[in-house]
């Protein structure tokens, strides 16, 4: 950058500053606002400059690519660095390589080509799907040529653009395309990134227009069919509400798909700050309602159990679960999930078996394989097993006893350290040892039409760890939790379910972790027995002899 470029850059930036009470790089994203509200915009947003007068090769590519950072009317400013016709080709959304600034070299080996070598820390597909790290170092070849007045203007460059770590956030951000599983019970997350600058016209074109995630596909269903398309190319926001027009042939559609529609749009929106949806075809109003859709948040308190017994612990008291809590003194427990409806638990026992414990008092062997990982219970009552050292003989018993092998799980992993399926039943996630490395993985769970696990999709990488993993849980719909040791440091990574991962230390002894509604209500337990809460950046211990911290995959559904 030059010294007059990067001086306007750094004068407009201060006076965007200036109006922020804050910066926010990182942080869950608003789920809503309030009724009359518009949809929020960034506290940050960058103002790139065009090109300078007299602006030498490197100058102007310099320019372009600082100029990423301002998608406002189709990266209008970026384009002012391109010849006529290259600003009408070029596409800026073929996808984002996020990298460090401080590591980026310019070199111009001719006069008229200027060539920029960067690192990706990650990618953003055209899709906006987040994939950590890259194809390593890659070089990026501009040519250029002199206007008639003898300005540069660079005639070839390649699609997409590039961003800083520090600049992604404040110019793109984490939404997600709502799915339904395939029994229509549950809204199923796919995190995408795409510039905050229209968000509802970009979420709403990717949901229409688009298709889940290839690892997530085979595991979802969407009520928008191919015909239906969107009628024009943006989605205005008024008061809140975004008006979406699709396409004639949605007029056809029946009224449990057009509420199916209507719901996938506000969830997903909702996202972006949009409180409901009013939906036309061809300009004709639809009428829809939301259809009923079981939530996946769970207790808000710890479910332990102790010496006292198996329940909800709030300061010093201990609430059982009706049932539940008497069967659990026939087992003794090592490890503990609690399925949605609380009538039933996967318990790894303190032998290494795996059961199945029901509030009805039931105490059944599921898995009695040497070195199995705690178990998960998934809303259809399958209770899932795995040995740490056997990826491929992942199994799924249902309540009749009767395990499915399900095949080709993991077919890279040569070790799984633990493992969960999402309070939705769609995914299942693991700490998974491929090639001599660690890393969080994610999958689809393909199910037949009565909800029998049938297999996994072909897992995704979220992203790599460091050291071995302990423990893996959910901590909400898109976000899961490791602890992982390395040495005799233990760290809490939170990962996001297509987004980045964050990294800090976990107390001494952390040996498991569970989630909540939020990343903020992750519970660590020690191997002493001590109870952690997270209190803004520090843990504080809130309990001790503790034997066992349980998951929950949810709550009873209501009335």
């Amino acid at each position: 950058m030059t010294r007059s470029l990067g001086a306007a850059v750094a004068a407009l930036l201060l006076f965007a500053l200036a109006a922020c009470s804050g910066l926010p790089m990182t942080g869950p994203v608003n789920p809503g606002i309030e009724p009359g509200e518009e949809p929020p915009t960034p506290d940050f947003f960058y103002l790139p400059e065009g090109p300078q007068p007299g602006a030498s090769p490197e100058d102007i590519v310099r320019g372009f690519i600082e100029a990423g950072t301002g998608p406002a009317d189709n990266w209008a400013t970026a384009r002012l660095f391109l010849s006529t016709s290259l600003a009408e080709a070029w596409d800026p959304t073929a996808g984002v390589t996020i990298d460090d600034r401080g590591d980026r070299t310019y070199a111009d080996p001719t006069t008229n080509q200027v060539s920029l070598t960067v690192e990706a820390d990650a990618t953003v597909s055209a899709a906006g799907a987040y994939e950590t790290g890259g194809s390593g170092v890659t070089m990026l070849d501009f040519r250029l040529a002199q206007r008639d007045d003898g300005e540069w203007r660079i005639t070839e460059a390649p699609d997409g653009i590039v961003l800083g770590t520090d600049q992604f956030p404040n110019v793109y951000g984490e939404y997600s395309l709502m799915y339904f599983d395939p029994s229509w019970t549950y809204l199923v997350p796919d995190v995408r990134w795409f510039p905050t600058i229209n968000a509802p016209t970009w979420i709403s074109d990717a949901l229409v227009g688009g298709s889940p995630s290839p690892w997530l596909a085979e595991a979802v269903v969407s009520a928008i069919p191919e015909s239906v398309t969107l009628s024009r190319p943006s989605v205005p926001v008024s008061g809140g509400v975004a008006d979406i027009d699709l396409s004639p042939s949605a007029l056809g559609l029946e009224q449990d798909g057009v509420d199916r529609i209507y719901t996938q749009l506000q969830a997903s929106l909702a996202s972006a700050g949009v409180t409901d949806v009013r939906l036309t075809a061809d300009s004709t109003p639809l009428s829809a309602d939301t259809v009923s859709v079981r939530s996946t948040r769970v207790a808000t308190s710890p479910l332990v159990l102790t010496a006292e017994g198996f329940g909800f612990l709030s300061g010093d008291e201990l609430t059982p679960i009706e049932g539940l809590s008497s069967a659990m003194t026939q087992v003794d427990a090592a490890a503990v999930q609690v399925a949605p409806d609380r009538d039933a638990a996967a318990v790894r026992t303190s032998g290494g078996a795996v059961v199945r414990v029901t509030a009805d008092g039931e105490v059944l062997l599921v898995d009695e394989r040497a070195g199995l990982l705690d178990p998960s219970i998934d809303p259809r009552g399958y209770v899932w097993s795995v040995p740490a050292q056997n990826p491929g003989g992942l199994r799924a018993t249902g309540e009749d006893g009767v395990p499915l092998e399900i095949s080709e799980a993991f077919p890279e992993a040569a070790e799984l350290a633990a493992f969960a399926v999402s309070r939705d039943g769609a995914r299942l996630a693991a700490i998974v040892s491929s090639n001599g490395r660690s890393g969080i993985w994610i999958a689809g769970i393909v199910r037949d039409a009565d909800g029998a696990p049938l297999r996994l999709t072909d897992p995704f990488e979220l992203g790599p760890i460091t050291g071995s993993g302990l423990s893996l849980a959910w901590l909400d719909d898109t976000t899961v939790a490791a602890v992982t040791r390395s040495g005799t440091d233990l760290t809490l990574v939170e990962q996001v379910v297509g987004g980045a991962a964050v990294s800090g230390a976990a107390p001494s002894g952390t040996v498991s972790v569970a989630g909540a509604n939020t990343d903020a209500s992750v519970r660590l337990r020690s191997d002493e027995g001590l109870l952690y809460v997270r209190r803004g950046a520090n843990w504080e211990q809130t309990a001790s002899e503790i034997l066992v911290l349980a998951t929950q995959q949810g709550s009873p559904a209501g009335p």
